[in-house]
């Protein structure tokens, strides 16, 4: 398996430019979604929740710290480019 240190997970946010994502969840008085994608080198993350029990709506834009950065390219490697990378 491929080791993501700093310099791989770089790389493979090049190499993966315009990849996309989403993701949805519930509970009882919650949903969200988040959506994911590698742009210009970084992981942009958008996100949407709902809370019933307060009826309100919120969504918020970052990019994604080194850690979240590490754990989707990890969930996802499978899917990603990983030619050229050992």
């Amino acid at each position: 398996m491929l080791r993501l240190t700093s310099d791989v997970r770089q790389r493979l946010l090049d190499q993966n430019e315009g990849f996309t994502r989403s993701t949805s969840s519930s509970g009882k008085n919650f949903s969200g979604s988040r959506r994911y994608e590698i742009r210009g080198g970084q992981l942009h993350i958008h996100s949407n929740s709902n809370t019933s029990w307060a009826d309100s709506r919120r969504t918020t834009d970052w990019i994604a710290d080194g850690e979240e950065t590490h754990r989707f390219l990890h969930k996802y490697l499978a899917e990603l480019n990983t030619e050229g990378l050992d």
